[in-house]
């Protein structure tokens, strides 16, 4: 089920909840006074779960999570106590694979859609599945049109050209890059897409993987409204309006415009790919 369009607001308020990977429920459930007053609020990339290589495989499978199950009414419940929208990313448990996945939260219809991550990236392919073109979705949320993309997925020029075409307005980004590279990309993002940008990163200070967070959002011409966060947990919020978008766009807008169809195309598949296809 997909969420109904919401009236659109002149200005609204979206954010990034910058906590560890691996976080409990229970300590994003910690946030709720924080997080009221936002329409749509951006979670790190494996924020239930936790980012693989920490612990042995059983402890991390079993430490996935189920979508939809407990953990994801436990947020549906706290998108619906504060009116915000929720992408949160998790570590799915799907059968015997796992996935790193956004999860959309509304706060009337609770999980809406997921995003698998179509490729990980290094060590994470020991650990995650891979995602297929049926979880790319472009949902309604009361700040705009959202989308996901997680992490290394950002860099996909093919996955960008796909989301735009879709009319993302809100580019959210969970993610476990906490180089100061990742800032240029983010703002090239909402440059290139003429979005708004939501990049929700990891802060985590102990382990032998520490991240430095650097969450952070980005204006639909590039310019940072918010982060980046470093070295604390917290969240950072930008007031944002959609009017924006449309005068950024009256100058470039890549899948329209300034497209150029008679010399180039993309074909997106969103059919779903099962390991098998029983015929009937």
């Amino acid at each position: 089920m997909a969420a109904e369009a919401r009236p659109r607001p002149l200005v609204t308020v979206v954010a990034a909840l910058q906590i560890g990977a691996g976080t409990g429920v229970e300590r994003i459930l910690e946030f709720e006074a924080e997080i009221r007053g936002a329409s749509l609020v951006v979670l790190p990339e494996a924020v239930l779960g936790g980012y693989p290589g920490r612990v042995p495989f059983p402890e991390y499978f079993r430490a996935a999570v189920a979508v939809p199950g407990p953990e994801t009414r436990a947020l549906a419940g706290l998108a619906a106590r504060t009116g915000a929208s929720l992408v949160v990313g998790v570590i799915e448990r799907d059968g015997s694979t796992l996935y790193s996945t956004a999860v959309f939260l509304d706060p009337s219809l609770g999980l809406v859609a997921k995003h698998r991550k179509l490729v990980p990236t290094e060590r994470e392919r020991l650990f995650w599945g891979r995602g297929d073109g049926s979880t790319l979705p472009a949902v309604p949320t009361a700040a705009g049109l959202a989308g996901a993309a997680i992490c290394w997925e950002n860099h996909m020029p093919l996955l960008r050209a796909a989301m735009y075409a879709k009319g993302v307005e809100i580019w959210c980004a969970p993610t476990a890059d906490d180089r100061d590279v990742w800032q240029a990309s983010m703002r090239h993002i909402a440059d290139e897409g003429r979005c708004f940008v939501i990049s929700a990163c990891p802060y985590e200070s102990s382990g032998a993987d520490p991240f430095r967070g650097g969450s952070v959002i980005v204006g639909p011409l590039g310019d940072v409204l918010a982060g980046p966060l470093r070295d604390a947990e917290g969240l950072i919020t930008a007031s944002i309006g959609l009017g924006e978008i449309v005068t950024a766009r009256k100058s470039l807008d890549v899948s329209g415009h300034y497209a150029r169809p008679d010399v180039f195309a993309l074909t997106v598949d969103e059919r779903p790919r099962d390991g098998v296809t029983f015929l009937r």
